[in-house]
């Protein structure tokens, strides 16, 4: 055998084994940044906003339709409204907002939109979910018989399979999400 082979010694043993080239194509995976489903946003809006009369470290509230702020966590007594304030330049209510305290006098606020459903119903938290095989209605986890037709009209025009969640916000104020399925 000369001093140069024509074949290097990794290529014969590849192809005495039987072992396939590789394809000139790269894997769809190997571009930088793509690595699988991206997550879905949590929030429609970050913002920050001073507002130093606000206690505490960390607050969450929904504004409702009619512009009310309902307090879901907050430690004293004061005003959101900077807050709200300040979502509210660029998202309309309802939404849904959590606010971190940043430093004395700085939050980060972060919003999202969210559906809301007036009718009555039993529970904290209703979910209906219609398939092929039947309709499940669950109230507070539990399941039980029955309906709640505002829920059924909430969620029919996703399709004859679909998934509707609800949480009570106050009264007959409720917070819904709707699912194809």
């Amino acid at each position: 055998m000369g001093l140069f082979r024509r074949e290097s010694l990794h290529e014969r043993l590849a192809r005495e084994g039987g072992v396939a080239e590789p394809s000139g194509v790269p894997p769809a995976w190997d571009a930088t940044g793509i690595h699988g489903v991206a997550r879905p946003r949590e929030w429609d809006l970050v913002t920050t906003v001073a507002a130093p009369e606000i206690e505490g470290d960390a607050v969450d509230f929904v504004a409702l339709p009619d512009g009310s702020l309902l307090v879901e966590e907050e430690q004293g007594e004061g005003s959101l409204e900077p807050l709200a304030t300040a979502v509210e330049q660029k998202l309309q209510p309802p939404y849904r907002a959590r606010g971190a305290r940043q430093t004395d006098v700085l939050w980060a606020v972060s919003a999202r939109r969210i559906e809301t459903a007036s009718f009555e119903a039993e529970g904290e938290r209703i979910e209906l979910t219609e398939t092929a095989d039947g309709k499940i209605l669950r109230i507070d986890g539990m399941p039980v018989f029955g309906s709640v037709p505002a829920l059924e009209e909430l969620g029919q025009p996703a399709g004859p399979s679909y998934a509707v969640h609800a949480q009570r916000l106050d009264a007959d104020l409720w917070e819904v999400r709707v699912a194809a399925l």
